[in-house]
């Protein structure tokens, strides 16, 4: 992309969910989507969480990615505070193996949606494709890159079965 201000929020609701973000961060790079990423939590930092749900519209940020452990619920928090498309990531860091971040993320209240992916690593990585499907409606360099990162991948899926 031309500008390098950021179109995409990466939040995470600890530093110990950076292992499993890190996938949604190395997509977003490799389809040269803009991103900034931010360490917030729905419940030890509230004040914080509100202020950057509140503010990122103004700051041109388009869609936040937000993925979070246990039942912290950052997704639906920052939901609560924007109209911006936010995308949940449940991470499977608690005794429950991360059915607990799934439901809290994906039971919101009717009016306001967060687009839930997978637990885990996989989810992250589709929380960025997700967020690039979103930008691609509006950005023709993302929507080619999406493309190319498609082809790449079910080259990759092709090969292993050939071998």
């Amino acid at each position: 992309m031309a500008s390098d201000k950021p179109l995409v929020g990466v939040l995470m609701g600890s530093t110990s969910d950076r292992e499993v973000m890190q996938g949604c961060i190395d997509v977003l790079r490799e389809l040269d989507i803009p991103h900034e990423v931010k360490v917030i939590s729905a419940h030890r930092t509230p004040d914080l969480t509100r202020e950057y749900a509140l503010s990122a519209a103004y700051r041109g940020i388009q869609v936040i990615i937000a993925g979070a452990g246990w039942a912290a619920h950052l997704a639906g928090a920052i939901a609560g505070h924007t109209s911006l498309p936010v995308i949940g990531v449940p991470i499977d860091s608690s005794p429950l193996n991360g059915m607990d971040a799934l439901l809290s993320t994906v039971q919101m209240p009717p009016g306001i949606p967060v687009a839930t992916v997978a637990v885990g690593s996989g989810g992250a990585k589709n929380g960025a494709v997700l967020a690039a499907q979103i930008l691609a409606l509006k950005y023709p360099p993302i929507a080619e890159n999406l493309k190319n990162y498609r082809r790449g991948i079910t080259e990759k899926a092709s090969q292993k079965v050939d071998t």
